[in-house]
């Protein structure tokens, strides 16, 4: 396996079978993987706010830092290695609240909502999505199958934290 690791405000593509790409430490962040089963043609972004208007000299010198952005470049970016867009499965993970602060501002929210209303704008649906909580996630997504793993760590299990990750499948 080829792993391929996407950082906080990146984005890769890959039509190889044998990758695997992955992000780790998803908090308010969210990353939206992309896979077209027919191609094999498979994307995965980690963007970290909901809209480039903030800081648009920071969206012209990477795009993937924002939703709007990034998932446009991200759509185009598997398209052009010849995914079609009518094919695409869709899923999205991170969007927690990690910090006091990130109360007030909601961004996880923000940005589970901006991934959500981009999606559907561009003619997509979300098949499966890890969102909200209080938890960090790393996600896997692999080009052959286009199946995505999802670990949550500090999980709430019968009233105390659960140290130990737990990783599912988003079907």
């Amino acid at each position: 396996m080829n792993h391929l690791t996407v950082g906080i405000s990146d984005c890769k593509v890959s039509s190889d079978p044998d990758s695997v790409l992955v992000t780790y430490a998803l908090g308010s962040c969210i990353a939206v993987a992309v896979h077209d089963p027919v191609t094999l043609v498979a994307g995965l972004l980690h963007y970290l706010l909901p809209e480039a208007s903030l800081d648009r000299e920071k969206a012209a010198q990477n795009p993937y830092m924002f939703a709007d952005t990034g998932i446009s470049r991200l759509l185009k970016d598997v398209c052009q290695r010849g995914a079609q867009r009518s094919r695409l499965v869709v899923r999205i993970a991170g969007g927690a609240r990690m910090m006091n602060s990130d109360q007030l501002f909601q961004i996880g929210k923000r940005n589970h909502l901006a991934a959500r209303k981009l999606l559907w704008k561009a003619g997509l649906l979300v098949k499966s999505e890890a969102v909200g909580g209080e938890v960090s996630r790393t996600v896997r997504l692999e080009t052959a199958t286009g199946r995505v793993l999802v670990r949550e760590s500090g999980l709430e299990c019968g009233g105390h934290r659960e140290t130990r990750p737990a990783e599912r499948s988003l079907a």
